[in-house]
């Protein structure tokens, strides 16, 4: 798992762009820049493909998520 302190990106790049929660998880859509959670740090805004469900998600964690081709 990234720190914080690890992250380099500009997290708004990532709007639009598709990943998968872990190997073999469902797909998800980036779909905003979301707050900042004291304990998670940036969270984004994601739309889970297959339900439509809307959540908030760690940055950390989505640099860690395979990109969805």
């Amino acid at each position: 798992m990234r720190s914080p302190d690890d992250v380099r990106i500009d997290p708004a790049a990532l709007v639009g762009s598709c990943r998968r929660f872990g190997l073999y998880g469902p797909v998800y859509e980036i779909l905003a820049v979301g707050t900042v959670s004291a304990s998670e740090g940036l969270l984004m805004q994601v739309r889970v493909v297959t339900t439509g469900e809307t959540v908030d998600y760690p940055l950390t964690d989505i640099l860690d998520d395979p990109l969805e081709r």
